[in-house]
Parts: C-alpha cells; structure tokens; sequence
C-alpha cells in the first residue's frame, strides 16, 4: 500500500475514497501540515497501489495493511480521517484498533448497507453489460460528471484523480474497480461497529452531496462521542472546501488533544446524549475556534 506523509507533530492517516486516491487531500494537507504528521495512503487500484480482488473480507484487510504502515512508521496514535467509502475504512480500523486511534473525521460517510453506487458507475457493475459499455461510460464519468463535481478544483487536482484511469486500459480498470461487491453484505456489520466506537468523532456532510444527509445524520446518532459540521459543498469535501474542512479537522484535533497521550488508553463510552451539529460538546471542542478564526490559525 502506498503511502506518503510530510509534516510534523501528531499524526494524521487520510483515507480517499472511490474512484480517488491520495491527492485529493493535498489542500488540507497543505493546511495540516505545519501543525500535524499527515499520511495520505492510495487503495488498492487508485493511485499507485496495485489492484488487489475484493471479497468479504476487504475491510478487514484493508485495516490490517493500514496497522502495519503505523507499525513501520513508529506511530503510537494517530488520527484517522476517511472520505466516501474511505470512511468504512476507517470505521473499520477504528473498531478493531481503538487504542492507536486519537480521534475519527468521516466526510461524506458512505458507510450503510443500503447505499446505492452512483448510478452512472451500475451498468459497469453487471458483467457483459460493463464490457460492452466500459469505454463509454468511462469517457461520461470523467469527462462529464467528474469534472461537474470537481468543478471547485483546479484542473491539476482533477488530472491528478483522472491519471490512473487514463490510457486504453482505463475504461476496464473502472470497471474492475467499482465491481466491490453488493453494499448489504461489504457494508452489513458498520450499523453495529459504529456503535462501538469509543473517539471522539466529527462528520462532515455538504449540501450539494450525492448522497443523502440521513448517512451522516445516522452515523452520528449511533456513535456515542460525535458531531455534524455541514458546509455548503458537494460531494468532494476535501477538494471543495479544503480550507474550511482542515479548519475544523484542526480545531477538532487539536480541541482533544488529550486524547493523543504518549501511552494510550481507550476513552470509556458514555451515556448517548442529543447529537449537536457541528463542534458539540460530546467531542470536548466547543471552545474551539470558529471556521473563519480556525483558517486564519492554521494558513
């Protein structure tokens, strides 16, 4: 698994989602950096980590190559920071190596079992009929619909994402990639891991999102220590609003800090109280700055 990382101070794992990879944290990155290690992995068939087959038990090995790079990296704790379907990723790890992990982002969570894929990317999900249909709806996807979402980008940022499935082989690597599985049975037991989770967590959800403000709102009723921050975005968070996301992932972050000691312990659950949008006091943040103050800090 690739893996890049550039800063200083506590560390903090970045998990892309489908079909990106680790550049699309470059911008928080670029804000985190001087105040945070920043890891930023590629999964497997995105950006340069080779594809590897899926089956049921992706997630859990996707969480266990992840442990080995914070064992190779000498890493105590971090914290760990997932978007789209990096966010099960991300759940996944958290669940099973709560100790290591200070605190959990999930933006734009796609987390549920009755997540519906993207509705261009279905018919490359149906054998035959993904052949046959591969090149062309690789062209719509990236050269209509992606560049539409990616609109608040610069073109480089796009290029970036774009690059891996370029060429005459990326139409099929498209395919081979949105082909995971059935979300009911890769996706079942996140409902019930998420309730378990014992870190603070902050969930970010834009406006203009494909999917559905229930994912988020749902995530954060069930796990016990976590918020909403809602931003006027779309889908790319990290690309859309990069600013206001490292702002609050800074004032988040550094807001539980004690949650980052040298030797680490699991916080105990407490009881469910109403989940608060945006910065609630079950995080331990409410005194952290606001957006605006919190870019200025970290610019």
């Amino acid at each position: 698994m690739h893996c890049s990382h550039k800063g200083k101070g506590d560390a903090i794992l970045f998990i892309h989602g489908m079909p990106t990879n680790r550049t699309l944290w470059d911008g928080i990155i670029h804000h985190l950096s001087n105040h945070f290690r920043c890891f930023a992995i590629d999964l497997p068939g995105m950006g340069n980590t080779p594809f590897t087959p899926y089956g049921p038990d992706y997630l859990h090995r996707m969480a266990d190559q992840i442990e080995s790079l914070r064992v190779r990296y000498g890493i105590s704790k971090w914290h760990v920071v997932g978007h789209d379907a990096g966010s099960a990723i991300a759940v996944e790890y958290a669940g099973r190596f709560q100790r290591h992990v200070g605190c959990l982002a999930l933006l734009s969570p796609a987390i549920f079992p009755d997540l519906k894929p993207f509705f261009l990317l279905n018919p490359l999900r149906t054998p035959i009929v993904g052949e046959m249909r591969a090149p062309l709806l690789h062209f719509v996807f990236w050269k209509v619909a992606m560049r539409r979402a990616l609109a608040g980008g610069s073109k480089s940022a796009f290029q970036a994402l774009y690059e891996p499935f370029s060429g005459p082989t990326g139409a099929w690597q498209l395919m081979r990639l949105v082909r995971w599985g059935k979300p009911e049975e890769i996706l079942g037991d996140i409902p019930v891991k998420l309730t378990k989770l014992s870190m603070p967590t902050l969930l970010f959800h834009g406006s203009r999102d494909v999917l559905p403000a229930a994912f988020a709102e749902r995530a954060a009723s069930l796990i016990p220590h976590s918020s909403i921050v809602r931003l006027d975005a779309g889908h790319f968070l990290p690309i859309d609003k990069s600013d206001e996301v490292a702002a609050s992932l800074h004032g988040f972050f550094t807001g539980n800090d004690t949650a980052m000691p040298i030797t680490a312990q699991v916080l105990k659950p407490r009881k469910r109280k109403h989940v608060r949008e945006h910065l609630a006091p079950s995080c331990r943040i409410s005194k952290h700055p606001t957006i605006a103050t919190a870019a200025e800090t970290i610019s």
